[in-house]
């Protein structure tokens, strides 16, 4: 039995961390793939701060929780903040548009926008219980 709960929590937070990639690249107005593919390493960091981001609250949703479902609940609620965590930089950087830097290819927008999301999870994830 400890087999098969050990293998539906890894589907399912692959599913989810995948769920949330997915959703991140929806938000923006640029092809995320695309811009990956042309070298743009803003998109990348941005990207890839998503990704620890989101690997960071699944990570300790999983390890705080014995139940699938309340993993899957913490780590909405942790995605939630990262959402959150996004239009909110946005909102206090009114001179310029995040996503038109990043399509440019503003290196320190990316960097800077990575390390707003690897810093909200963190300190999301100290919330989940």
């Amino acid at each position: 039995m400890i087999v098969v709960n050990l293998i539906v929590s890894v589907l399912v937070i692959i599913f989810l961390q995948l769920l949330g990639m997915a959703i991140f690249i929806w938000m923006t107005p640029f092809n995320d793939m695309e811009e990956l593919k042309k070298g743009n390493v803003a998109v990348a960091l941005a990207l890839g701060g998503k990704f620890m981001s989101t690997a960071i609250i699944l990570g300790v949703a999983a390890y705080t929780n014995t139940s699938i479902w309340f993993m899957m609940l913490w780590f909405a609620v942790g995605y939630v903040c990262l959402i959150a965590a996004y239009w909110i930089f946005e909102l206090v950087t009114p001179g310029f548009r995040i996503s038109e830097h990043l399509a440019k290819g503003n290196v320190a927008v990316g960097m800077m926008l990575g390390m707003v999301f690897i810093g909200t999870a963190f300190a999301v994830s100290s919330l989940i219980i």
